[in-house]
């Protein structure tokens, strides 16, 4: 399988986790396309792009003019938040309504479910700096992007952006992944934009968080476009089931949700009972 990490060279986290990546592993130069270069190491492959990620849109498509054909793609980034919070973060991508950060409107990018979750195991066992938050993400922002991609990321703000040991334990995780390919896939549905639910289930059931749709997307929204949302990101996480926060919403919603969900011929989990418990230590 072939990975494709990604640099922004204007984006710091991006920057430093590159820097430790590369004494990490012993890498090759295998040229430029222009604006791009590229190193590689095995079957992971580095380019480093001149601009903002969010904004680079058909990357794919680029890459594999340049000879390189990705089976994920991974965006080393920083992660921007108003708290300022300490945070060490990974998430899909696409956008379920309008496209003001990149991509393209009402469109999601394919998830990678194993690798993404993975990742966010080794983040929760690595990190050993106190009062960081690490977690999912919600699917939110570009680019766009045919290939199975996510984001691992660094919060929230100018303080700990240049934060080197941060960038140390995420090229850690980075250079450590063993997605486990065949743990069921699950799109999560509720609960707010750091996912905590998402985030415990993950943390101690053997299964793989894709797409995950919070309830600032679905509320003020109709039937259809609610429906809409969920199967597009089942569509792109590849699977049937859906794991339901239910705490996060009024017993009324979950049931119409959970009804609105059911007719459209997918599976609802709503407890981690549910799901096969982990058995893995990092």
């Amino acid at each position: 399988m072939t990975r494709l990490l990604v640099c922004s060279e204007p984006d710091l986290p991006s920057v430093n986790m590159r820097k430790h990546l590369l004494s990490m592993h012993d890498w090759e130069d295998i040229g430029s396309d222009g604006p791009n270069n590229y190193i590689s190491s095995g079957d992971t492959v580095m380019v480093s792009i001149p601009d903002m990620h969010i904004r680079h849109e058909d990357l794919d498509r680029t890459v594999r003019e340049f000879g390189i054909v990705p089976d994920e793609v991974v965006f080393m980034s920083k992660h921007s938040a108003k708290s300022g919070t300490p945070a060490l973060t990974v998430h899909p991508i696409g956008n379920y309504h309008e496209n003001e950060f990149g991509g393209k409107a009402r469109a999601l990018v394919p998830a990678a479910p194993a690798s993404m979750t993975d990742a966010l195991r080794r983040i929760l066992s690595y990190n050993d700096m106190e009062g960081t938050q690490t977690c999912f993400e919600v699917t939110h922002h570009g680019p766009y992007l045919e290939v199975p991609t996510f984001f691992i990321e660094i919060g929230s703000d100018e303080s700990n952006w240049g934060n080197e040991h941060a960038a140390e334990i995420l090229a850690r995780v980075l250079s450590d992944l063993e997605p486990d390919h065949d743990a069921p896939r699950v799109v999560g549905v509720g609960g707010g934009h750091y996912a905590p639910r998402f985030t415990e289930v993950a943390g101690k059931c053997r299964v793989s968080f894709g797409h995950m749709v919070p309830n600032y997307q679905i509320q003020g929204n109709d039937d259809e476009d609610i429906i809409r949302m969920i199967t597009d990101a089942c569509r792109a996480t590849e699977t049937d089931q859906v794991y339901l926060h239910k705490k996060s919403m009024k017993k009324a919603e979950e049931r119409h949700l959970t009804e609105l969900m059911t007719s459209a011929g997918l599976e609802v989990l709503s407890s981690s009972s549910e799901l096969e418990p982990l058995n893995v230590n990092l």
